[in-house]
């Protein structure tokens, strides 16, 4: 290989190819000419570095076998050495730690053939797996090992998209003996009768040999004859000795030719079993007539010969003679002749003659990447030659980087895209002889015309590593010392000389140190690459207007998301004063996502603007967000009573000075007696006015009240009690005034006492008069007296029950007690339906206050208005009375069939013609069997008129019936259908519905809702509500609109749409709003609640 003459900048000298590794395979009863010692690569390459692009082949794997990184493998199988007959066991060993099932293995001997159909008597795969280590573990066993066991082995194993292979070597040693030479003609062979292969060379037995030494000639051996006359035991050992590889298809042939013939009567002499001529040459059959008038037809193959110039035909007496001139490979077949009904056959084989190796193979040195050609010549034209590397047969295909040419004599291996790994020694064998030649695939000098560079890349956008190569190489792409791995945000592209890495949207976990190794180069283009982004402050957590709202004396722990890269520096402030970290009240604490301010016991001075600035080197960030703190209402100024009454009084006051930084919501009044200390609530509704009237006193007893103003927060401290104050009635104007007699000087006037004169008692009466057009009344100097003789109107007291239908059934009693009023005794007047009433059927009784109307007995004919009539002198009162009396109704009219088809019945029928005075309120429908007429209900309480009656038994006929039913039960008697209903064996083929696929998409709902709670401080509260959607909506629980996270005194369930939030042991302050807020992809929906939290006094 030619050295460089010059070293330029950034040019890196082709590394010598290491020297080849020596075979191991050795011949019986002969030992190699020349020791050969195995060298490993290069100590100067990095262990990731492959020594360039080869096929996946034996020799690859061998060089590279100690340089990979192991991805999968523990412990990977080790090549052996083992004796004709005796056992050998290979182990590989998986990590299963990152693995979530089972690897699959394989395990290969040369580059195909797959050993797992092989497993068997001499050959077993077994794995297991240790669960404490968490490892799998594969061995292949190979039983009573043979020579030709020996070989190159390979074991792959795969996990999705990671794969790991790994090659070892088996030697077998025969343990006494040696092996018989076998001469390079013994490799011919016939794979099967009349196939296209029949003659192919067979060189597998020959494969472990470098090189054949000339053999003296020995005289030629007719297998044919030794077959013919051995036992069956002995075929494969006669096999094996001459090299025979279709034992089979010539064991047919002499299985045919070993059938006892019987005595022939046209030919007296029959052909030999086989005859054998070289290639070109010329054969004689002879067969000898018994009559020869008969005549003789000649086949082949089972076509019938016709005489030319290949094929002579004589006769000689009883002689038939057959001539075969210029015999080829094409003539190897089965031929045979007939005589009559008679007929004999015999086998031809046709010997090729050895091709000879004319012109040798050369010596070749070659840089990778370049086309090579190996060439020789032999003596034939298009003659049968096989390629060998390193002692292994060279098979080309669509797949293979080896291309076979042939033009006439000349043979030429091609060689596409050299590398290292065809570093070898190439033969090639005929029949007659063999030629070998070394080749040498050195390294070009690689100049780096533009190296990596350093790259600074905002978050989301496109990192793009390219450099350019003198050379057109692959090579290996590194992150952090990792191989990189192409996904759908990763490429890697390969164009020529040129290389690239570009990743799409850069994440963070992208920037590291990145290297570019091309292949089989002890060089390396590294890069970094810096990921950056902008700070962010994430307050989707806050409300529109970024306020926090916290309760006076309770700890605040605002948490900020925040994000960039790299990580930006948070600095809290207030009023342009920062807030430092440490250990103070209010103080800041840093965190590598989010930044946190810490109020340990907010005061109503905290409420403010608080300022929080984040700044790395990719920009700065700034946010302000508005903190309130809450407490308790200032008590409410005691209240003044301003007016009362019998039971009652009016009450004012002024609202708190101060409402706790949070709007007053309303107030909580209570009252008590003035000699007793317990006070009760009056409202359990908020007060939202300044102003109450408390009812429901006893008159003339002293009282006080107080007030609590409430918030958001909770219940203020009770106000002072108000002055004592006493209800007392008024008492109600006098009635009916009128003007008795009238002198020159008096007037005489009658009135009745007032309708309520309350605790206080009647003192007397006050009489004013005045003049007839005047305004201004004067008071009387005397006190009158009530008088007492006047009319008192009639007035009806009518029983809240009887103000609607009076509804009895047919049989029970009617007793209606009417009370009234009036003065002097009233006339009454009672009458039906608008005619007087038959006092034999129905009694009336009236009294001094009351009337009443009696029926012993009720009918159906007593149904109807009743009108009553009060009347006190001019003055009339009226009143009316329904009574409706209802009795069972009568059966339907009609009941018909209407259909019969499979298993059911369509019936329907017309209502009854007496619904018994009252709504017909359903039906009741019964069959029976035609053989037993037993009635079974089917349907009951059924509206309509019309039903269908399902699930009855085929081969049976069943009758049907209904009854009416209202308010008093069913009717006495059913309705029956005239025909009956005969269910078919043979029924209608019922098709059933297509349905379409029912969407269940809803928006979130509260199905039931939140209520508002009163609470005992001290014990455990929850508030419950009930909400559907699908998808399965988000559930997020808020009080007073802040939510509610990772707060130990909340406990929040869902259980079935069950919607729970556990308040442990509550105290004033848990009092406030509560809100359930329920979220999934079609919608958002909120639902609140209040909860009083009450202090129990001890």
């Amino acid at each position: 290989m030619p050295e460089p003459t010059k070293k330029e900048e950034n040019e890196v000298p082709a590394p010598a190819p290491p020297p080849e590794e020596p075979s191991k395979e050795k011949e019986a009863g002969t030992t190699p000419a020349k020791d050969e010692e195995e060298v490993s690569p290069p100590s100067a390459l990095p262990p990731e570095w492959s020594l360039g692009e080869s096929p996946a082949g034996e020799e690859q794997d061998k060089q590279n076998a100690n340089s990979q990184v192991s991805v999968l493998f523990v412990e990977k199988p080790q090549g052996g050495t083992v004796k004709v007959g005796e056992n050998i066991t290979f182990i590989a060993k998986v990590k299963a730690e990152d693995l979530l099932r089972k690897p699959t293995v394989k395990w290969f001997k040369g580059k195909w053939m797959d050993l797992a159909s092989k497993a068997g008597k001499h050959l077993q795969l077994k794995e297991t797996f240790e669960r404490h280590t968490r490892i799998y573990t594969f061995e292949m066993q190979i039983i009573q090992a043979k020579e030709n066991y020996a070989g190159n082995y390979r074991c792959e194993v795969t996990y999705k998209d990671k794969f790991d292979t790994c090659s070892f070597d088996l030697e077998v040693h025969e343990s006494t003996g040696t092996t018989p030479s076998i001469d390079i003609r013994s490799a011919f062979k016939r794979s099967g009768e009349g196939q296209d292969d029949a003659g192919e060379l067979d060189f597998s037995g020959l494969l472990k040999r470098r090189e054949v030494k000339q053999q003296e000639e020995e005289p030629e051996v007719d297998v044919w004859e030794l077959l013919k006359n051995a036992k069956p035991s002995e075929y494969e050992k006669i096999a094996f000795q001459y090299g025979i590889t279709d034992l089979r298809g010539m064991l047919k042939r002499l299985k045919r030719m070993r059938r006892v013939e019987k005595k022939s009567a046209a030919f007296a002499k029959i052909l030999d079993p086989a005859y054998q001529v070289d290639k070109g040459g010329r054969v004689r059959f002879v067969v000898e007539l018994a009559d020869p008038k008969l005549e003789v037809k000649w086949f082949k193959n089972g076509q019938e010969i016709r005489p030319s110039t290949k094929y002579i035909f004589e006769h000689k007496g009883c002689q038939r003679i057959m001539f075969i001139n210029n015999c080829q490979m094409t003539d190897d077949s089965e031929y045979y002749v007939t005589a009559g009904d008679e007929k004999c056959s015999t086998e031809l084989f046709v010997r090729e003659p050895p091709i000879m190796v004319t012109k040798q193979l050369e010596d070749t040195n070659a840089y990778c990447g370049e086309r090579v050609e190996l060439e020789c010549e032999v003596s034939e034209d298009d003659a049968n030659v096989k390629w060998f590397k390193n002692g292994e047969e060279i098979i080309p295909g669509p797949k293979s980087r080896y291309r076979i040419k042939v033009e006439g004599k000349k043979h030429i291996l091609i060689i596409e895209g050299a590398t290292k790994a065809d570093s070898a020694e190439y033969s090639v064998m005929t029949t007659g002889g063999q030629s070998s030649a070394k080749l040498s695939v050195g390294l070009k000098p690689l100049k780096i015309l533009t190296p990596l560079t350093d790259q600074t890349v905002n978050l989301g956008k496109e990192i793009c590593l390219k450099c350019e190569i003198s050379e057109n190489i692959s090579g290996k792409w590194t992150k952090n010392g990792l191989p990189v791995q192409e996904s759908d945000r990763l490429k890697v592209v390969h164009k020529g000389r040129i290389h690239k890495l570009v990743i799409a949207n850069a994440l963070i976990e992208d920037e590291g140190d990145y290297v570019f190794a091309p292949d089989a180069y002890n060089i390396t283009l590294p890069a970094k690459v810096h990921v950056i982004d902008p700070p962010k402050i994430i307050l989707d957590g806050l409300d529109a207007d970024n306020t926090v709202t916290v309760i006076a004396g309770s700890k605040l722990r605002l948490e900020i998301p925040i994000s960039g890269e790299p990580p930006p520096k948070a600095i809290w402030s207030r009023a342009d004063k920062a807030i430092m970290e440490g250990s103070g009240r209010i103080r800041a604490e840093s965190y590598p996502d989010s930044s946190t301010l810490v109020i340990d016991v907010a005061e109503r001075d905290d409420s403010g603007v608080y300022h929080i600035n984040l700044k790395n080197e990719a920009g700065e960030a700034h946010a302000s967000i508005k903190i309130k703190v809450v407490d308790l209402p200032d008590p409410p100024v005691a209240p003044s009573v301003t007016e009362v009454g019998d039971d009652w009084c009016i009450m004012k006051w002024e609202p708190p000075a101060y409402d706790g930084g949070s709007p007053i919501l309303g107030y909580f009044i209570e009252r008590k007696k003035k000699q007793s200390s317990r006070w009760m609530r009056l409202n359990f509704d908020l007060c939202k006015e300044t102003t109450f009237e408390p009812k429901k006193m006893i008159e003339g007893v002293a009282y006080e009240v107080r007030i609590f103003a409430v918030n958001a927060i909770g219940i203020s401290k009770p106000s002072m009690p108000s002055k004592p104050f006493v209800p007392l009635a008024v008492t109600s104007p006098p009635t009916l005034l009128t003007v008795d007699s009238v002198t020159d000087t008096t007037v005489t006037m009658k009135w009745r006492p007032p309708d309520q004169i309350g605790a206080a008692g009647l003192d007397g009466y006050v009489l004013e008069y005045c003049f007839e057009g005047s305004t201004s009344a004067k008071q009387s100097d005397e006190n009158g007296e009530a008088a007492f003789d006047l009319p008192e109107p009639p007035k009806i007291r009518i029983p809240r029950h009887l103000k609607q239908t009076y509804i009895r059934r047919v049989g029970e009693a009617v007793n209606l007690v009417i009370p009234f009023q009036g003065k002097p005794r009233p006339e009454l007047t009672w009458k039906k339906d608008g005619a007087d009433i038959d006092k034999n059927q129905i009694n009336i009784r009236n009294s001094e206050t009351d009337t009443i109307i009696f029926i012993r007995k009720a009918e159906r004919s007593h149904s109807g208005k009743y009108d009553l009539q009060v009347k006190v002198d001019k003055f009339v009162e009226s009143a009316s009375i329904d009574i409706q009396i209802v009795d069972r109704p009568g059966p339907p009219q009609i009941v018909k069939i209407e259909d019969v088809w499979g298993e059911n019945v369509a019936l329907s029928w017309t209502p009854p013609k007496d619904d018994g005075n009252a709504a017909i309120t359903g039906y009741t429908i019964q069959k029976a069997d035609k053989k037993s007429m037993e009635w079974f209900t089917v349907i009951e309480h059924y509206h309509r008129t019309n039903a269908t009656i399902t699930e009855l038994v085929i081969g049976n006929e069943y009758y049907f019936r209904v009854f009416s039913e209202n308010m008093c039960g069913l009717s006495e008697d059913a309705t029956m259908t005239k025909e009956s209903a005969v269910i078919a064996k043979d029924g209608k083929i019922y098709k059933n519905p297509i349905y379409e696929d029912f969407d269940f998409s809803e928006a979130p709902m509260f199905t039931q809702p939140l209520v508002n709670t009163y609470a005992i401080a001290g014990y455990n509260a929850t508030l419950n509500c009930s909400v559907r959607g699908n998808p399965k909506p988000k559930i997020t629980w808020m009080k007073n609109k802040v939510a509610i996270v990772d707060d130990p005194r909340y406990r929040m369930f869902s259980n079935q749409g069950v919607c729970t939030l556990e308040i442990r042991k509550p105290s004033p302050y848990d009092g406030g709003t509560y809100c359930c807020k329920a979220v999934n992809d079609l919608g958002t929906v909120e639902i609140e609640c209040k909860l009083e939290v009450k202090v129990v006094a001890q």
